[in-house]
């Protein structure tokens, strides 16, 4: 894995060992989010699955970003932004530092939150002991993520408003000179939102090639796997809102990467719009024994102990095949001294999204 520091080549000039780096962390990361989910009989396992690729490779090489200006274990969750808080941040610092020349993330499905901290992990960038934190009571460290969570920095509310926000920062950074791409990872239940398309057409007007999409289409969300018969075909709808559109494997490093470098040799999509690289992904990649609980793989918790023997022996196979690191390695949860919370909480978890794909 990286040492906790900053990307900052550009696609056309990737480190020499990053797919090595990204099919490792990719493989860490399905490990990881598999160990939480027996510890805690639940979790979002397949998106770990799907994703874990796409992320690995942004996050170990495709992305331009400094080295993280937050706390490797990040502090308790301190309160909503306002003029009682001024010291409020978002989990933005764990990408590093906004400035002109380099990338911004933003992370829009956020009950993936547990695949991003994983990969912050695997890329350096938070310590694996703050998933001790996770989902705990006063935790920023949320299974659903908001904009305090570590590597987030905006909220996405009911799953296709983070588009939205990253458009508006891509346009002002536009107006401000700076040649820092804005990358947008989101998944394709998604594209049911209208806002989404509402998002893509104000993208095109104004010309927005500093954005770049990458969708993880999994072809699931909460209830099973996804009827697009109101969105597809997604390609050639993106297209005709003027996006430049690459459908790859999302579990193919080079193809992941193959977009990017066509977009920085040109110094932009060359149609004056967003590039969106659509990877098709396997929700099951890497665990074969998820497919049995098709077609509904949204959330995963075991029905008995039989089933999560079964599970524990896959994880324990995994580990066997490609080890975590001298320093990377799985922490328990019983080892945690949460400090109680003396926030209220009821706002934020009622305004949580309740449609997640």
């Amino acid at each position: 894995m990286r040492t906790r520091g900053s990307n900052t080549q550009s696609p056309t000039s990737l480190p020499p060992d990053w797919k090595q780096a990204a099919a490792r962390a990719a493989h860490a990361v399905r490990c990881r989010v598999l160990e939480h989910t027996l510890r805690n009989n639940g979790g979002y396992l397949s998106q770990a699955c799907s994703s874990a690729d796409v992320l690995s490779a942004l996050y170990c090489g495709l992305m331009k970003l400094g080295p993280p200006t937050a706390a490797p274990i990040p502090p308790p969750f301190a309160g909503a932004p306002g003029p009682d808080n001024p010291g409020y941040v978002t989990g933005a610092g764990y990408n590093g530092p906004h400035l002109p020349h380099l990338d911004r993330f933003f992370f829009s499905p956020v009950h993936y939150a547990l695949v991003l901290y994983s990969t912050l992990i695997e890329a350096g960038r938070m310590a694996p002991e703050a998933l001790l934190q996770f989902n705990k009571d006063g935790s920023s460290v949320e299974l659903i993520g908001a904009e305090h969570s570590p590597g987030h920095e905006v909220t996405a509310g009911s799953l296709g408003q983070c588009v939205s926000q990253a458009g508006g920062i891509a346009h002002a950074r536009r107006l401000k000179g700076e040649t820092g791409r804005n990358f947008v990872f989101m998944s394709d239940g998604e594209f049911q939102e209208g806002q989404v398309w509402e998002a893509f057409a104000a993208l095109s007007w104004y010309r927005l090639d500093n954005v770049v999409v990458f969708v993880d289409v999994n072809g699931q969300q909460c209830d099973g796997a996804i009827d697009h018969r109101h969105a597809a075909p997604i390609a050639a709808r993106l297209s005709a809102f003027g996006a430049q559109v690459h459908e790859v494997d999302g579990h193919d490093l080079d193809a992941l990467a193959a977009p990017l470098r066509t977009l920085d040799a040109s110094g932009g999509s060359g149609q004056g719009g967003p590039l969106v690289v659509l990877a098709k992904t396997d929700p099951c990649r890497g665990i074969d024994l998820l497919r049995s609980r098709g077609p509904k793989l949204h959330y995963v918790r075991f029905k008995d102990d039989a089933e999560r023997a079964a599970y524990e022996s896959v994880l324990s196979g995994m580990r066997a095949t490609q080890p975590l690191p001298v320093g990377k390695q799985m922490v328990s949860g019983a080892d945690f001294a949460h400090r109680p919370s003396t926030i209220d909480h009821s706002s934020r978890a009622s305004a949580r999204n309740r449609r997640r794909r």
